[in-house]
């Protein structure tokens, strides 16, 4: 389970223009503001960013200085793969080492919509023990009680991160993981789909 929110994405014009600079083509800018304050781009800027964009990421730099900012709240087994992108990424999380016994310990702390019965019971189990020794921690403060809370903590444990990120790092992730086994990629990779101008500079569906 993967949960996407407060999506923004920045700096399109001033990448658009500096996509310019190399053949000093700026009096070609068409692009413009519209009524609700998204930048769009007109057909003259919309016709040199496609071809940019297909030609590799040599010559894509641009897609490089538009930013996306977003809230992922995701299981750390998905995060282990997510951090393969730490290039072109920066992250701030969740913190399990100061907050772990700040709220009881529930199912829906953990992604389980895929688990089967055995796995469902299994994990309510250690559910509970984590929250007996959240109790016992809340009590005593004592430190080896908190170390078994993290090093128990299943890989399902759901963590939100809010992550910025540019838009040749989605290309990146699209396509190494569009057809990913877990479920989350999936996911993300819808998300990405709605970007703006996504189809002409993430996913060149367009081509």
């Amino acid at each position: 389970m993967i949960k996407i929110d407060k999506t923004s994405v920045m700096n399109l014009e001033n990448a658009m223009r500096g996509a310019r600079n190399p053949m000093n083509s700026w009096n070609r800018q068409d692009s413009y503001y519209d009524e609700k304050g998204n930048y769009v781009l007109g057909p003259n800027d919309l016709d040199l960013a496609k071809r940019l964009a297909k030609a590799g990421s040599d010559h894509r730099k641009f897609i490089r200085q538009i930013f996306v900012s977003v809230d992922f709240n995701a299981p750390l087994y998905w995060w282990k793969e997510f951090d393969t992108y730490k290039v072109g990424t920066v992250a701030n999380s969740t913190s399990t080492m100061h907050k772990i016994a700040s709220k009881p310990f529930t199912m829906d702390d953990c992604s389980h919509d895929k688990m089967n019965e055995t796995a469902l019971r299994s994990l309510s189990q250690v559910i509970e023990t984590l929250e007996a020794l959240r109790q016992a921690y809340l009590e005593t403060k004592d430190k080896e009680l908190w170390y078994s809370m993290i090093q128990l903590l299943p890989s399902s444990y759901n963590q939100l991160r809010t992550v910025t990120m540019n838009y040749e790092t989605l290309v990146n992730i699209y396509h190494a993981r569009k057809h990913h086994k877990l479920a989350e990629w999936h996911v993300v990779c819808e998300w990405i789909e709605t970007l703006p101008y996504a189809k002409d500079l993430i996913t060149f569906e367009n081509e």
